[in-house]
């Protein structure tokens, strides 16, 4: 187990035990409980296995209940169990008699930066909180990086590289594979922790865990794929050895909205291909990225391979690195504007960059469209991680004669959708991100009902704590709405008629994004015709979903650079190298 580190506790899911929490620990997370409570969940767990526990031993009126989920928990229940002169019971058992909770902080999730291999604080001593967006409480508090431990990382991946590139593409394809099955085993455990710091609710966290693993099975079958090729050059005496080779030390930026899969979606490639790597998650959502490093560790990947530095100065630990030389591959995910910045950064030393960038997708229904389909990809496009995804449904084109009635049926599945904490049975849409992004999602909505627009349904922040806004439709949108030309990421669809073909592929197309769009009609031909003409990276025909990691994911214009996943994502991180050799 990492050493400084927090975590999910548990809550016992028998209603008489919740009120035998006595106290929590502080400095140590530790939930206490009272004596007998330890005793009890085992006895309930080994009952169905013919094992029997004796008397509770305490004399203290209380025992210490933890690490009963995430990297540690089977040694500490033994040792507990040993403790008391009891049969030790597998976690595996235990675990149906409990459930995480966000609310009780244990020793489990790392908080410190992983360089070289090694748990270590910031060098300057500095931490930055981690937030519940539900709540706006603190959770916890994690390293803060500044340029010394950047320079720390570069030297350990650097230091790494030529090592790591020579290791068999079986072994890395290896250690893929057993993350991914770790990752799988802890699904609960890490959905809860995403929740916690995110927001999102369980069932799409759980979701996410799934989406997050698949990129590492994915890769780890590309990892021993990569070939190259010999010919004949056209003068007839030189033949041709092509290899394919690592780019070399990489620096991966990820996005808070999600925090997992966007980790493995560019840490697997990376792996497979054999480079070592920095990665910088967000400041909001560095827990998952900690996790993340922490599964890798255990599942067999060597010191230095991957170095995680979690800031809250990006600025000052990003820049240098870029400009420094030693980096050669950038792969980010983020805001058109960020990204503009550091390919300017890149240019110095000319890094090679992939760039996962903003959008501003068109979600057009035509006449002949089936309705109730076209509701059901709405739902999706919009509300996936409360509309707090650069897929998400920006823009919707509705064919004027079925506008009033796909209103009226999008308005009814969004109005029912429950609001509140991602972690309570029950909930559809969690808390956005921050109230930063809250505040953006209502200047947007105001100002376009200063221009005209009907809300249908929401439009209302709630009162309370945490950062909600409800599912929102507007209907008669004005063309120059503020919404109309910027990412709203946040539950709101707003909508506007068209009359013809060409005037939605034209309107479709007048922005500077290109990431995906979206497109629902029964006419083949004219699903492939609007296909074509759309100036987008991808497009989900008659569905709401395009991401899968088996499908090249990215964006034309000034939605970014080159591919993630599918067959092409590891070409992003590998070089060509042609050998000449003369034949006499």
């Amino acid at each position: 187990m990492a050493g400084n580190a927090v975590g999910l506790g548990v809550v016992l899911d028998f209603p008489q035990y919740m009120n035998r929490i006595l106290d929590i620990d502080a400095e140590t997370g530790t939930a206490h409980v009272e004596a007998g409570v330890v005793l009890d969940v085992l006895r309930g767990a080994a009952a169905p296995h013919g094992l029997t526990f004796g008397p509770d031993p305490s004399s203290h009126g209380r025992c210490t209940l933890g690490g009963m989920i995430g990297f540690s928990c089977a040694t500490q229940i033994d040792h507990l169990a040993g403790d008391r002169g009891v049969h030790a019971l597998h976690l595996a058992e235990l675990r149906p008699h409990c459930r995480p909770s966000r609310r009780y902080l244990m020793t489990d999730t790392p908080t410190q930066l992983f360089i070289g291999g090694a748990w270590v604080d910031a060098s300057d001593g500095a931490v930055m909180p981690v937030d519940d967006p539900a709540t706006g409480e603190i959770l916890c508090h994690v390293a803060d990086a500044g340029p010394k431990d950047a320079r720390l990382a570069e030297d350990a991946a650097v230091n790494t590289q030529q090592e790591w590139a020579r290791t068999a593409p079986r072994a890395r394809s290896e250690i893929l594979r057993r993350a991914h099955e770790i990752i799988l085993a802890r699904t609960d455990e890490l959905a809860h922790l995403m929740t916690s710091e995110m927001g999102k609710p369980l069932a799409e966290a759980r979701g996410e865990v799934a989406y997050a693993a698949e990129f590492f099975r994915w890769f780890s079958e590309e990892a021993v794929r990569i070939d190259g090729g010999y010919g004949v050059l056209p003068d007839g005496r030189t033949r041709m050895l092509l290899s394919r080779r690592p780019v070399g030390p990489c620096l991966l930026i990820t996005p808070w909205n999600f925090p997992l899969a966007m980790g493995t979606r560019k840490i697997g490639p990376a792996i497979a291909a054999g480079c070592t790597m920095i990665l910088k998650p967000a400041p909001q959502t560095p827990l998952s990225s900690l996790a993340l490093a922490a599964v890798l560790k255990e599942a067999g990947l060597p010191d230095g391979v991957l170095n995680v530095v979690t800031t809250s100065r990006a600025g000052e630990v990003c820049e240098p690195l870029l400009r420094g030389g030693r980096i050669r591959k950038l792969s980010f995910t983020g805001s058109t504007a960020v990204g503009r910045l550091l390919l300017a950064q890149c240019a110095d030393t000319v890094v090679r960059t992939s760039m996962e960038l903003g959008g501003n997708a068109p979600f057009i229904v035509f006449d002949d469209a089936d309705l109730d389909k076209a509701v059901d990809g709405a739902t999706v496009a919009k509300m996936r991680n409360m509309g707090e995804a650069c897929t998400a449904a920006n823009r919707f084109f509705v064919h004027r004669s079925v506008a009033e009635e796909f209103g009226r049926r999008l308005a009814a599945r969004m109005g029912a959708l429950v609001v509140g904490p991602g972690t309570r049975d029950g909930v559809d849409v969690g808390p956005l991100i921050d109230g930063a992004g809250r505040t953006k999602v209502e200047e947007l909505v105001a100002d376009a009902v200063n221009r005209g627009a009907r809300v249908l349904v929401g439009g209302r922040t709630p009162e309370g704590p945490g950062c909600f806004y409800p599912p929102t439709v507007l209907t008669d949108v004005a063309p120059d709405s503020r919404l109309m030309d910027t990412e709203i990421f946040g539950p709101v669809a707003a909508i506007l008629t068209f009359d013809d073909e060409d005037e939605v592929v034209s309107r479709a197309n007048d922005t500077p994004w290109g990431l995906v769009g979206y497109l629902f009609t029964e006419a083949l031909d004219r699903a492939l015709r609007v296909s074509e003409r759309l100036e987008v990276g991808m497009v989900g025909l008659n569905t709401g979903l395009v991401s899968n990691p088996a499908a090249p994911f990215g964006g034309v214009k000034q939605s970014g650079l080159g591919r993630e996943g599918g067959r092409v994502g590891i070409e992003e991180f590998l070089e060509y190298q042609y050998l000449a050799v003369p034949v006499r």
